[in-house]
């Protein structure tokens, strides 16, 4: 207790020290599973190194320079763009209209639907999916049951279809999430404003447009930034489903890291894409956040 700041009361420096005790595990398992190999990656991404043997060689900046002329690293890029983007919009277009329609406290059986889907295993979830889109799987029988036989198609073995397929799984599974925190910050609105806008005659969509919307954005920003960062890392859903297929249809850049470290033993190249990888995410997420953060403040 000495150690701490000699200006805090003794009850105040009591109970600092008991809330620094507890962070202790929690701040020991975040320091030896993110902060350490955060900091190790750097170097070894200096060097050729299989992933088995002790030994490293040190190859200095050439595993960044072979990214630049990788076409399969920007073909990976590409396609964790393309998926990124359409999660990100459909998730929170979708999240946010559920939102909407389910405020009243008639829904909330409705809501708590809304949240298995989060709770399910990615490994279950990608099976469960994977059997829907076979030829002979689940959406193509209701299409023939509907009469819509020409409208079948081999979902995950179209190079042209398989990405956007994963994208439906994808929302499908976070979507409930998004929804819970847009609810979560209409619910928090003051009732009387939304009374007063209706007694002046101000319609439904000026209300949104004026009134909610302006006053969700911190939960506008949340949802953004959580869906963009977590569709740019995705791996569980593509790897189970496609791992990177038809050809390198859907490959992203976190299946292209796992190919080159474990399939092909070139760990000192993987972690350089993963480091470039960390990179980017942490450019857009930190552009997102000063801009999102920026429209908080306007609103």
């Amino acid at each position: 207790m000495s150690a701490l700041p000699p200006f805090l009361s003794k009850s105040a420096r009591r109970t600092l020290g008991y809330d620094i005790l507890f962070m202790l595990p929690a701040l020991l398992v975040f320091t030896i599973f993110f902060i350490y190999p955060v900091l190790t990656s750097f170097p070894l991404s200096l060097t050729k190194w299989n992933g088995i043997s002790p030994d490293y060689k040190f190859v200095g900046m050439r595993n960044f320079v072979r990214i630049l002329s990788d076409r399969h690293f920007w073909q990976a890029l590409e396609n964790t763009f393309q998926y990124a983007i359409l999660v990100t919009l459909l998730q929170n277009v979708i999240g946010l209209s559920l939102a909407l329609a389910v405020t009243s406290k008639a829904h909330r059986p409705v809501r708590t639907l809304f949240l298995v889907p989060p709770l399910l295993s990615s490994i279950a979830l990608g099976m469960i999916w994977s059997y829907m889109y076979r030829p002979d799987g689940a959406i193509n029988g209701l299409l023939t049951l509907a009469g819509l036989e020409n409208w079948t198609q081999n979902w995950l073995g179209d190079p042209n279809l398989a990405l956007y397929a994963l994208v439906v799984t994808n929302i499908w599974k976070w979507t409930g999430m998004s929804m819970i925190i847009y609810l979560a910050a209409i619910l928090a609105i003051p009732q009387e404003i939304q009374e007063a806008a209706s007694i002046d005659g101000v319609g439904v969509w000026q209300r949104f447009r004026h009134i909610t919307f302006p006053l969700i954005a911190p939960a506008f920003t949340i949802n953004i930034v959580l869906s963009m960062i977590g569709s740019l890392k995705v791996f569980d859903i593509i790897f189970i489903m496609t791992q990177g297929g038809p050809g390198r249809a859907t490959e992203s850049l976190t299946t292209y890291i796992f190919k080159r470290a474990f399939d092909a033993h070139k760990f000192g190249y993987a972690i350089a894409v993963a480091v470039v990888m960390f990179v980017i995410i942490m450019t857009l997420s930190l552009i997102q956040m000063r801009y999102l953060t920026r429209r908080e403040v306007r609103a």
